[in-house]
């Protein structure tokens, strides 16, 4: 066999300078990031922005930031606001490397309405400021939400344990209300952990002191929603940043995405499938000393083309169906039995119901409660 000689490879590449002017710039924008990264990394903070929530006029608010170092040693040099309305006391000794502090933001709250400021803080060996941000609406009355706190969630109440997104189209991004009463004996900071990717969470105020009130803002991004139907998760409501995920802080969270029919024709429509339901809800009574309960639901198509029953799924568990057929030609007809089990029944944070969803334009979310005892 013959052999072959190491052959060296060489290319040679000519600097024009279109290239290295280039190359230059990106080199220094690199540079410039790489900074402002590094000098990002070296502090940390439990909140970069302090919620007020309703604050009272001309009554001053701190926000207090709870930072860690996580860089070489620190000297804050100086601090900047984009505001006269703001005070800030940070520390002034070298803060070692692994060290917690605490920096101090008052607002004086003489202006009424919303506000939105921040604080720039610059330490040693960087120009690059580390930022952090207060906001909060002035208000001459604070009126705390006047419903029921029904739930114990870990150490506060709440008016609810379970969130539901009801009829839900591709784009909506629909936001719901979860009120909060803090009535322990310390201040806490809620928070919302274990969010799946189609939700985001906003806490107001950061802080509740204890006999007061809060509100979290849990908006559902419906595009990052995976099927048509219903879509289940657990939340959990934690006090403090980092707390522990338990059972008696769980939150659950429904959503329903429904198809939308609004680029149908009128022949369309006219021509579409139409369901009926022998009843619009299924009575059992009592289970009494039975462990479980059963009835039987008729549907029909109505329509002049086919109607599909796209998925059929359970609010709670506790329930099973069982349905004979799933398409359904024009005037034919399919039996839907719905059995509820005593035991499991107990455990349900909402009524029990039964959803479909199917291609008629006027029913394309269909509901079944389910009235047992």
């Amino acid at each position: 066999m013959k052999k072959h000689k190491n052959t060296k490879l060489s290319c040679k590449f000519p600097l024009m300078g279109g290239f290295r002017g280039a190359w230059s710039l990106s080199f220094s924008l690199f540079f410039l990031l790489f900074s402002m990264d590094i000098f990002a990394q070296r502090i940390s903070a439990e909140h970069d922005t302090y919620d007020f929530g309703s604050i009272m006029y001309e009554v001053p608010a701190v926000a207090k930031f709870e930072l860690t170092n996580k860089g070489n040693d620190l000297i804050i040099e100086k601090v900047r606001t984009n505001c006269g309305c703001t005070t800030v006391n940070y520390p002034k000794n070298t803060i070692l490397k692994g060290d917690k502090f605490t920096i101090e933001v008052e607002y004086d709250a003489r202006q009424l309405g919303h506000f939105e400021k921040e604080v720039a803080i610059y330490g040693n060996d960087s120009d690059t400021p580390y930022s952090l941000k207060i906001r909060g609406v002035v208000v001459d009355e604070v009126v705390d939400y006047a419903g029921q706190y029904e739930f114990t969630v870990g150490d506060v109440r709440t008016d609810k344990n379970n969130i539901e997104f009801d009829n839900v189209n591709n784009g909506d991004m629909p936001i719901q209300r979860l009120h909060i009463y803090n009535s322990s004996g310390e201040a806490v900071s809620p928070v919302l952990m274990h969010l799946p990717n189609y939700l985001t969470a906003t806490m107001s105020p950061t802080t509740i002191a204890p006999g007061r009130s809060g509100v979290a803002t849990i908006t559902l991004n419906s595009l990052k929603l995976r099927d048509y139907g219903l879509t289940k998760s657990s939340i959990y409501l934690g006090m403090f940043p980092g707390d522990k995920v338990s059972a008696n802080k769980e939150i659950s969270v429904s959503a329903v995405l429904i198809p939308g029919f609004g680029n149908m024709s009128e022949t369309q429509k006219a021509n579409a499938p139409s369901i009926d339901l022998s009843s619009a809800e299924l009575d059992l009574g009592s289970f009494g000393d039975k462990s479980d309960k059963s009835g039987t639901i008729t549907i029909k198509n109505q329509g002049r083309t086919t109607l599909d029953i796209r998925s059929m799924q359970m609010f709670t568990p506790g329930l099973k169906v069982k349905l004979n057929k799933t398409k359904l030609a024009p005037g034919e007809s399919a039996k839907l039995k719905i059995t509820a089990y005593k035991k499991l029944l107990k455990e349900a944070r909402s009524k029990p119901r039964v959803l479909m969803i199917t291609n008629d334009p006027d029913n394309a979310k269909v509901i079944i409660p389910v009235n047992v005892e």
